[in-house]
Parts: C-alpha cells; sequence; structure tokens
C-alpha cells in the first residue's frame, strides 16, 4: 500500500511540477488539467485555465480549422497516429522551442552570408 500512494505521489509530482506543460482537454475541449509548466508558457494559473475551453490558448485565426480537426477525432477515434477507440479527451504536452528556432534563424542567416561571401571569392579567383 506505502509503495502505491508513494509512487502516485511520485508521479503526481512529475507531472504537475514539471516545465514541461502538459494539458488535458475533454471530448468538448474543456481544460481539466494544466500543469506549472502550462502556466510558465502561457502564463495563465491552473486556476484561470480550469473550465475554459482550449480558445484561450488556440489563436484565432487558427480556431475554426482546430476545433474541425478536434470534433473530428473526438467523434470517430481516429487521430493522426491511426488509432481507434473511444477518446475521453486529448493530452498535449508542449515545450517552447522559441529560443532554440530564434538560435537555428540566425545560424542559417549567418551561413548563408558566408556562403555568399565564399562564392563572391571564388568569383574573384
Amino acid at each position: 500500500m506505502a509503495w502505491t500512494l508513494t509512487h502516485e505521489w511520485l508521479c503526481q509530482r512529475v507531472v504537475e511540477d514539471s516545465q514541461i506543460a502538459i494539458i488535458f482537454a475533454d471530448r468538448d475541449g474543456i481544460i481539466h488539467f494544466w500543469n506549472s509548466g502550462a502556466e510558465g508558457i502561457f502564463g495563465y494559473s491552473a486556476k484561470e485555465t480550469v473550465g475554459q475551453t482550449l480558445d484561450l490558448i488556440v489563436p484565432e485565426r487558427q480556431r475554426s480549422r482546430h476545433w474541425e480537426g478536434y470534433n473530428k477525432v473526438m467523434a470517430t477515434g481516429v487521430t493522426k497516429y491511426g488509432r481507434e477507440c473511444e477518446l475521453l479527451g486529448a493530452a498535449a504536452i508542449m515545450q517552447d522551442v522559441t529560443a532554440r528556432w530564434e538560435q537555428q534563424k540566425e545560424l542559417r542567416k549567418r551561413l548563408a552570408a558566408l556562403e555568399a561571401k565564399l562564392e563572391q571569392v571564388g568569383k574573384s579567383a
């Protein structure tokens, strides 16, 4: 019995305290779970999000497409992963990669500039 409580406590701590955002929304897109990682990424506390729809984090320009796909998956149980089952909702695990994306963008820009410079050196030789 003690192992189960310790195991449950450990799992709960890992999920709730993760820096990676973990969110669960039911079949209607109502948020039921929002961890501290989601709070850090999106800036909303669990108290602000639980009971709200995913519209809170889905950009307005993408909502129509999002809900079309979400409702289709909930109705059919078929996801892009090919599984068929009765779904309770959707869990999402997200990580903010903005800094890495900006770093890679800068590296690609520098590489393009160096390649252009090298090409100019080759033409003048």
